[in-house]
């Protein structure tokens, strides 16, 4: 279950938070994550232990890396990367979005942690089973791998041309009768179900996975939307997941 935490201003997944984990979706309450010292702010002033703070530079690929104690520093970006995971405590793992989705796995069992950032070129790459294929050559159970899908922008606002129709479609036509809507002249794509019936044929369990009933561009009062602001300034919201 998806629950909202009113003083930290995050949406998180019960199936994470507790046991030694801690995750979450922030809103736009939090500011902009693109500005770091936002980022630094959120978990400093709500005394949240860390000793490092990763953040994937995204370039909408399907690249994913395994983070360490690499440097001694207690920040790091990582450039061209579209997702993160470790087995290491304390290591804070963050994407940021604005429509796109955000999606945190864990496996308690090997104390495995990883998070992507799931636009649509990142689905089309299947980067979440790039996610899920590493963390079961880590040591991952994939039947005790539980995953939150997070705020993202919805069927209802994500229209899509006809280049990127046929794209989703040769890629995923068993999927088709789901995952488009023909609406006001144009096709929207469900990116969000699409991400969810993936997951499933991945290997993981239904009742395993979470997922937001919210669309980033219909909330403008706790989310950003980049296609619905991208006219004028917009921000990205912090997604986390840490092995405390």
């Amino acid at each position: 279950m998806i629950v909202y935490d009113s003083f930290l201003k995050i949406f998180y997944s019960t199936s994470f938070n507790g046991d030694n984990y801690f995750s979450g979706f922030a809103t736009k309450q939090l500011g902009d994550a693109r500005k770091i010292e936002n980022i630094f702010d959120f978990f400093n002033k709500n005394k949240i232990s860390y000793k490092k703070i990763v953040v994937a530079e995204q370039i909408h690929s399907s690249n994913i890396k395994e983070i360490g104690f690499s440097n001694k520093g207690n920040f790091e970006k990582v450039e061209d990367t579209d997702g993160l995971l470790t087995k290491e405590k304390n290591i804070v793992l963050i994407v940021r979005t604005a429509d796109c989705l955000p999606i945190i796995y864990v496996e308690k069992n090997q104390g495995i942690i990883a998070i992507s950032h799931n636009g649509w070129r990142g689905t089309i790459k299947k980067i979440s089973y790039k996610i899920i294929e590493k963390m079961v050559e880590l040591g991952a159970n994939i039947s005790f791998i539980k995953v939150a899908i997070g705020p993202g922008i919805g069927q209802c606002c994500y229209s899509i041309d006809e280049d990127r129709y046929y794209q989703f479609k040769d890629e995923f036509d068993g999927y088709s009768d789901k995952i488009f809507r023909w609406y006001k002249g144009k096709w929207h794509l469900n990116l969000l179900l699409l991400n969810y019936l993936l997951l499933l044929d991945y290997g993981v369990k239904k009742e395993n996975i979470d997922y937001f009933p919210f669309c980033t561009s219909c909330d403008g009062k706790r989310f950003f939307s980049f296609r619905k602001d991208k006219k004028k300034d917009y921000g990205e919201m912090l997604s986390f997941i840490e092995r405390i």
